[in-house]
Parts: C-alpha cells; structure tokens; sequence
C-alpha cells in the first residue's frame, strides 16, 4: 500500500509541473530587452518557488486527504466484498438445498403419481371382477332356483321318511344300487350253476338211456344199479328243488326291488314334470336315471355352497384393501 502511494504522488507531482508550473514560468517571457537584474530574478524566482511549494504542499495535502478517503473507501469495499461473497455462498447453498428439495419433492410425487394410478388400476380390475362374479352370483342363482324342485322333493323325503338330512336319503340310494349289483352278481352265478346243472343233468339222462337202451337185456341184473341211479336222481332233484327255491326266493326279492326302483323312477319323472322315455322292465336304465337325478342334486347343492363360499370371500377382500 505504501509502494502504491508513493507511486501515485510522484505520478500526480509530475502532471502539477507540467500542468501548473510550466503555465506560470510562461506569463513571464525572458527578452533581452527586459530581462532585470540577477538578484531580481532570484527573489523572483524565489517567490515563485515558494508559490510553487504552497501549492504543491496545498495539492499534497489535498491528495493525501484524497487517498486516505480512498483508502477507506477501499477497505469498506472489501468488507462489503466479503460480505457479498458470504452472501453469495449462502444464496448459491440456498439454491443447491432448494434444487435438492425441489428433486425430492419431483421423486415423491412421481413415486405418488405411479402409486396412485397402480391403485387406480387395481381398483378398475377389482370393480371388473366384482362384475364377473355378480354375473355368475346371478346364474348360479337361476340355477338354484330352476332346481329347486328338486331339493323340495328331497325334503319331502325326508319329512315322510325316518330320514333326518338328505345326504342320508343319497346314501340310502348307494346301498341300495350296491345291493343290488351284488344281487346281480349272485343272481348270475346262480344262474350259472343252474345252467350247469341242467347240463349235467341232461348229459346224465341221456347217458342213462343210453345204457337202458344199451343194457335192456340186463335189466334183472342191473336192477340194483338202476335203484342207486334213481336215488341218486331222486336226491339231484331234491337238490334241483332247493335250487328252485332259492332262485324263486331271489326272484321275489329282484323283483321287489324292481318295483321299488320304479316307483322311485315314476317319482323323479314327477318331478322333473317330463318323461322319460325308459322301459318298465329295464331297471338298470331306471336306476341309472335316478342316480343322475340324484349326483345332480347334489353336484348342484356343493357348487351352491361353493359359490356362496368363495362369495363371502370376495365381499370381505375389497373392504380390506
């Protein structure tokens, strides 16, 4: 700072020279002429010189004064320079922390954006869905009450029956087709053995005339053989006639069961208000109806239930979300 005052000062001495002095020692031209006496001119000069050094003392002080305002002006500039530096620090720290929370701010509602029309997509597929089971709720519906006779009919059965619930009237229906394939069965392997029988018989008749035929000559002689034969007959007989009974025995009971399966059969074409176009005598096809009158029913009442299940379900899920 020194430097640059001294700098300054003979800078600023050397433009009053040239500027003051040189004007003054102008309005006073030397001639030959004119010119006054040495010693004049020196007090002359001396005069000047003195005028000279007031006003460059007077132009010093003024410039000292100058620079010492200056000087200050200075330094209250580089305060306000520090000043303005923090303040700039601070407004650019303002800005990042205000680009950082406006990023935020853009990352957040982006994020709510996505969130919200997520919801808004699941909400447009659960109202959808809501549709589809309405639509179903309101098929199984007709369903249910198309069949509903059905139901009414097994209820009945159950009222005028020592039945308590309608399953127990199915598994009545199950034993009873069970008892009767098994019927079937027996009824096929007595018949069988009657076949047999019928052909052992005829094979042993016709081998016996033969031998009548064959040994008539020795009748007196075989007559005892032909006693045992004959009881032997006699007791094939008996046993024929057991045979009879039983399959007669059998026969009633087939029989009753037909006409039991063909009431229950009448009953369902009541029901289902049509006939059926089965005959009288084939009680397979008769049973076969009534079975799948039956697994009907019952398929019908599972799925009812199921529905009504996964229903219930559904109502609660969409609340909860």
């Amino acid at each position: 700072m020194a430097n640059m005052e001294e700098e300054d000062l003979l800078e600023y001495f050397c433009v009053q020279y040239e500027q003051r002095l040189l004007k003054l020692l102008m309005k006073f031209p030397v001639t030959e002429e004119q010119s006054p006496s040495p010693s004049i001119r020196l007090l002359e000069k001396k005069k000047e010189s003195k005028l000279v050094h007031r006003t460059l003392e007077a132009q010093k002080e003024a410039f000292r004064t100058r620079m010492e305002a200056l000087y200050s002006r200075w330094e209250e500039l580089k305060a306000k320079e520090v000043q303005l530096k923090a303040y700039i620090q601070k407004f650019e720290q303002f800005i990042q922390e205000n680009d950082q929370k406006r990023i935020r701010a853009l990352k957040k509602a982006s994020r709510e954006r996505d969130l919200k029309n997520q919801r808004i997509k699941e909400l447009a597929k659960t109202k959808q869905g809501m549709v589809v089971l309405k639509k179903e709720h309101q098929s199984l519906y007709n369903k249910v009450q198309q069949y509903s006779i059905f139901n009414n009919y097994l209820k009945k059965v159950v009222e005028v029956s020592e039945f308590e619930e309608i399953r127990e009237v199915i598994g009545r229906y199950k034993t009873l087709v069970g008892m009767q394939q098994d019927l079937m069965v027996s009824a096929l392997e007595d018949q069988e053995q009657i076949e047999q029988a019928k052909t052992h018989l005829a094979e042993y008749t016709e081998k016996k005339d033969d031998e009548i035929l064959k040994h008539n000559n020795e009748l007196a002689n075989l007559q005892m053989r032909f006693d045992r034969a004959r009881s032997d007959v006699i007791r094939r007989e008996s046993r024929w006639a057991h045979i009879q009974n039983t399959a007669a025995k059998k026969t009633l009971k087939l029989g009753t069961i037909k006409m039991a399966t063909l009431n229950l059969f009448q009953s369902v074409s009541k029901q289902l208000k049509e006939t059926l176009s089965v005959p009288v005598e084939d009680t397979h096809k008769q049973l076969d109806m009534i079975q799948q009158f039956i697994q009907d029913l019952s398929d019908i009442w599972a799925e009812v239930k199921k529905k009504d299940l996964q229903n219930r379900v559904q109502v609660v899920t969409p609340k909860d979300v």
